[in-house]
């Protein structure tokens, strides 16, 4: 059956509210586990640039200063 022919005749707030309002009683535990996952991965990416980018910092900082003779 067509979409156009199911909601035929329905009040507007069935289409707008109402099925969206079970699809997220009905789906709302899968739609949050996979946010929860892209935000943890999205996090867990930043979190690996910046401890890339601090230890590549640390490195050429030591390194100038090993070449002047300094160091640990």
């Amino acid at each position: 059956m067509a979409e156009r022919g199911f909601f035929t005749g329905l009040p507007w707030w069935v289409k707008w509210v109402a099925v969206p309002l079970i699809a997220l009683l009905v789906f709302g535990g899968l739609i949050g586990g996979v946010l929860s996952f892209l935000f943890g991965l999205l996090f867990k990416v930043l979190l690996f640039v910046a401890l890339v980018s601090a230890l590549i910092y640390v490195v050429r900082k030591v390194s100038r200063s090993g070449s002047r003779g300094g160091g640990w």
